[in-house]
């Protein structure tokens, strides 16, 4: 799995615990009630809930603000790539990025890595949009 379907997968599977589409997958509101803190719920709803893109669009920082709410550390992911990726819980290594630069087609130096992390961080965020995210203009 590339690290940029792991990033879709986290922010649009976890939109049902955001509340921000409960009501559009009826299969995925018994988990909640039975589940802690939302995981149990991505690996028992059916592939649907799994494709890349959902039916309704996610909003992007809803889940994002919602994710960072519960998290211990305070993380800035609006602007940060690094950030973002631990608030996933992905690997946020070098290596990783470099990694995601490439799977997102990255034509400047890998070795410059504060260039390459603000055009990764400002990729993701259209990505996330061109694949069905709700992402306001200031995190494009």
């Amino acid at each position: 799995m590339s690290i940029f379907s792991s990033i879709m997968g986290k922010i649009f599977g976890h939109h049902d615990t955001a509340g921000t589409a409960g009501a559009t997958q009826p299969g995925s509101a018994t988990p909640p009630s039975s589940g802690a803190a939302g995981a149990p719920a991505a690996p028992a709803t059916p592939a649907p809930a799994q494709s890349a893109q959902p039916q309704q669009p996610v909003d992007v920082e809803a889940v994002l603000t919602q994710m960072q709410s519960s998290h211990s550390e305070q993380l800035n992911w609006r602007t940060s790539i690094v950030d973002l990726m631990k608030l996933l819980g992905l690997d946020s290594s070098l290596a990783a990025r470099k990694e995601l630069a490439a799977e997102l087609h990255y034509s400047g130096s890998t070795e410059d890595s504060a260039a390459m992390n603000m055009w990764l961080h400002k990729q993701v965020m259209q990505k996330l949009a061109e694949n069905g995210g709700k992402v306001p203009d200031d995190l494009k």
